[in-house]
């Protein structure tokens, strides 16, 4: 098994992804884009605090050292945050637009089957193996979240599109993640998405007025309303997106989209254990699918007579990704 300890960082992303989807349905409520306008902001706050505290205990070994590097790395944020900007709204507005959970999960997490082909423009070559764990994980996915007939609505195409912004993110932390401090560059990230979702938060949510910003106000007065805003800026985005980082820097960014992929899974978990839905039996062969996916992209299968390709070695895709990023 290739990288457990990461992709264990990983598999606790999605847990915290999936079990937000709560929270960013009842943050709906101000506006899509003032939901993760805020929720970035408190996000970005947050880890740069992290980061003094982490530099004051010498616990930043990446820290840019010269203005070259913090070059570097605010460009490195810059492109990770304006994926993430696409994909963060446009999955809130999707959800906005009155998309189930279940469905908004299948689709967001499509992004596992656009990250191998968005790969292809770089250059990376995918394995037969890696495919198959694909095509496994979306008809998981399709068992998973999907009930009924299965029909596309404009919230369905706005999701699609964020799955494709995902898919980019995914890249972008795989090409800029490695050699970067990770607390700062996600940080970064967000104040970058934040920033933005200034614009759309005053014209669309606020329909040009700043009168709106009192409605706002007038729904943070209560306690409430922050259960879901902290949740998912602390747990989701702090947490969630910077375990991501660190993961990916030591893992492909292909089964990086499978691992992270399980988010629709937990939210399946998280509504039956929560809020007491049930669990079906295609749910649970939908799981069972997917867990078999993602274990299956982690075991190298050792060819016979040839000791390089065991389990506790890097398959030749991992050889592959690692002279890529050197």
């Amino acid at each position: 098994m290739a990288n457990i300890g990461y992709s264990f960082l990983l598999v606790l992303a999605a847990f915290l992804w999936g079990s937000t989807f709560v929270a960013q349905i009842e943050g709906n409520d101000i506006g899509p884009f003032a939901f993760v306008c805020m929720r970035n902001f408190i996000a970005t706050g947050v880890l740069f605090g992290l980061a003094k505290i982490l530099d004051k205990f010498n616990k930043s070994p990446r820290r840019p050292k010269n203005k070259e590097d913090s070059r570097k790395l605010w460009k490195a944020g810059l492109f990770c945050g304006l994926t993430l900007f696409f994909a963060m709204n446009l999955q809130q507005t999707g959800l906005y637009l009155g998309c189930s959970a279940g469905k908004a999960g299948f689709l967001t997490t499509c992004y596992i089957i656009f990250v191998p082909i968005l790969s292809l423009f770089f250059g990376k070559k995918i394995s037969t193996k890696i495919w198959l764990c694909v095509a496994i994980t979306v008809v998981g996915l399709y068992l998973l979240c999907i009930k009924g007939d299965f029909s596309i609505e404009v919230s369905d195409t706005v999701l699609l599109l964020c799955a494709l912004a995902f898919a980019a993110h995914i890249l972008v932390v795989g090409k800029y993640g490695p050699h970067m401090d990770n607390v700062r560059l996600s940080a970064i990230q967000f104040l970058v998405v934040a920033t933005l979702s200034i614009f759309p938060m005053f014209f669309v949510d606020l329909k040009g007025s700043f009168a709106g910003f009192g409605t706002i106000i007038e729904v943070y007065s209560h306690f409430k309303p922050w259960i879901p805003l902290l949740y998912a800026a602390i747990l989701s985005s702090c947490v969630a997106f910077t375990l991501q980082i660190i993961a990916q820097n030591k893992i492909r960014p292909t089964l990086a989209s499978l691992l992270m992929s399980l988010e629709s899974v937990f939210s399946v978990i998280s509504g039956w254990a929560v809020l007491g839905e049930r669990f079906s039996l295609q749910e649970g062969i939908g799981c069972v699918l997917m867990f078999t996916a993602v274990i299956l992209a982690q075991v190298n299968i050792k060819r016979k007579g040839d000791s390089r390709l065991s389990p506790s070695s890097p398959s030749s895709e991992d050889r592959r990704e690692d002279r890529h990023r050197e």
